[in-house]
């Protein structure tokens, strides 16, 4: 295997890490912002309150996408097989 293909399979290990983890990242990042403007508003600083959200957030995009996050990681795993078998 030549640098060039592993350059290729390394671009791609960081496109499918950004596909699969960016979703919840920013969700959670926006609602983190949301709640504490709320919170600096209110005066009310507790942090389980942002916790709470950022969690419920999270195991939503997980219901929600999961098998579309599943089938990008099945479809990069095969790539990688199918790079292996061929040498």
């Amino acid at each position: 295997m030549d640098i060039g293909r592993v350059m290729d399979l390394m671009r791609d290990a960081v496109g499918v890490a950004l596909k699969l983890g960016g979703p919840m990242l920013l969700l959670s990042m926006l609602i983190g912002v949301v709640v504490a403007i709320f919170q600096a508003v209110t005066q009310i600083h507790e942090q389980t309150i942002s916790f709470i959200l950022k969690l419920i957030v999270v195991v939503s995009v997980l219901l929600l996408g999961g098998g579309w996050m599943l089938e990008t990681l099945q479809d990069y795993t095969h790539e990688i097989f199918a790079l292996i078998a061929t040498g």
